[in-house]
């Protein structure tokens, strides 16, 4: 029997969520957001950084190799602070929140061409905001699988919520590739900067 294609979505849909806490799929869906933006600028970042023909900084490469680690470093060190100012002060939901935030204004200030200042200050701003972001949502994914009900799902659930991740991480290259090629560097980063606004 044929289906139309927004009943088979429904029907998948319900599926893969059903019987999980209600706040899955809005954690499943931030998520992959975040990582649609997280990789999407990831991926074109050191080739941004060192191109010197089509609107890049030109940097030599082992300077954009000092940036691209440098941040990359200060990435998987913020979310310590991040998760000790979510327990004690901002709770996690608006650390997720004010964390995705931060990170899509990121985003659109790498869209800026040619303009230092704001390169350095869109790359604290991500680092910033990926620390209030990234160990906020796992934890309080878990946190969902806390009732009795619904605790011997929870390896099923993470199994979805990356999935999510997969998703995102997939999907990004696409679109960087053809916003890089055919309209520029900016048109790229911005598109980053949206996905993570529609997972906030």
């Amino acid at each position: 029997v044929n289906r139309a294609p927004s009943t088979v979505y429904r029907q998948s849909y319900t599926l893969m969520f059903k019987k999980h806490p209600s706040g899955l799929p809005y954690l499943f869906f931030t998520e992959m957001w975040e990582r649609f933006g997280y990789y999407l600028m990831i991926g074109i970042f050191f080739l941004y950084l060192t191109d010197s023909e089509k609107g890049g900084l030109a940097f030599d490469g082992s300077v954009g190799a000092d940036v691209f680690g440098t941040f990359i470093a200060m990435v998987y060190l913020t979310p310590f602070i991040g998760g000790l100012i979510a327990d004690k002060l901002l709770g996690y939901r608006r650390s997720i929140i004010l964390g995705g935030i931060l990170m899509g204004v990121g985003y659109l200030m790498l869209a800026i061409p040619n303009n230092l200042f704001s390169f350095y200050a869109a790359l604290g701003v991500m680092i910033l905001g990926n620390g209030f972001f990234k160990p906020n949502i796992s934890v309080l994914l878990g946190n969902l699988y806390n009732d009795d009900r619904y605790k011997h799902l929870k390896d099923t659930g993470y199994n979805i919520f990356y999935m999510g991740i997969n998703i995102g991480a997939l999907i990004c290259n696409f679109f960087a590739a053809w916003l890089r090629h055919n309209i520029g560097w900016g048109a790229a980063f911005a598109a980053a900067g949206v996905g993570m606004f529609i997972g906030v």
